[in-house]
C-alpha cells in the first residue's frame, strides 16, 4: 500500500518541481537579450526574431556558408538605400555587419520602439534569393 502512495504522490512532486522550474526560467515565450542567427545555404536560420524594446540585444551572426554575407538591419529607407550597393563592407554600425565565410561576428543593439523590422543580406541576387528575416522588438 505504500508503495502506491508513492506513485500517486511522486507524480505530483515532480509536477510541482516542473512548475517550479518553468517559473524561475521565465515561461517560454518572452523575447530574450540574445539572439543567436546562423546564415546557411544563404538563409537566415531563424528568419524570426523576437527581442525586447529598449534593452541592449546580443546578436551573433554565425556565417556557415563558404561565402561572406552581410545582415543588414532597419527601417524601410536603410534596405533601400543599401540595395544600391555602394558599401561593400560593414563594421561600423551595429546595425550593418558583413560576416565573412566561415565566420561569425557580435553586435549589440538597441531598438527603442517597439515594431518589425526585417534583415536582409545585401550582396547581390541574395536578397531575391530570399536571405531575408524579421525582426520582432515587443515592449517589455
Amino acid at each position: 500500500m505504500m508503495s502506491h502512495r508513492r506513485i500517486v504522490v511522486m507524480p505530483l512532486v515532480a509536477v510541482a518541481l516542473l512548475a517550479l522550474l518553468a517559473s524561475a526560467c521565465g515561461g517560454g515565450a518572452d523575447a530574450s537579450t540574445e539572439a543567436p542567427i546562423a546564415i546557411h545555404f544563404s538563409r537566415f536560420v531563424p528568419e524570426d526574431v523576437t527581442v525586447p524594446a529598449g534593452v541592449p540585444i546580443t546578436i551573433t551572426l554565425r556565417n556557415d556558408d563558404p561565402i561572406e554575407h552581410e545582415w543588414i538591419v532597419g527601417a524601410p529607407d536603410v534596405h533601400e538605400r543599401h540595395r544600391t550597393g555602394t558599401e561593400p563592407y560593414h563594421d561600423q554600425v551595429p546595425t550593418e555587419v558583413t560576416v565573412p565565410a566561415l565566420e561569425s561576428r557580435t553586435t549589440t543593439v538597441t531598438f527603442e520602439r517597439a515594431g518589425e523590422y526585417l534583415y536582409i543580406c545585401h550582396l547581390p541576387g541574395h536578397e531575391e534569393y530570399g536571405m531575408v528575416g524579421r525582426l520582432h522588438v515587443v515592449d517589455g
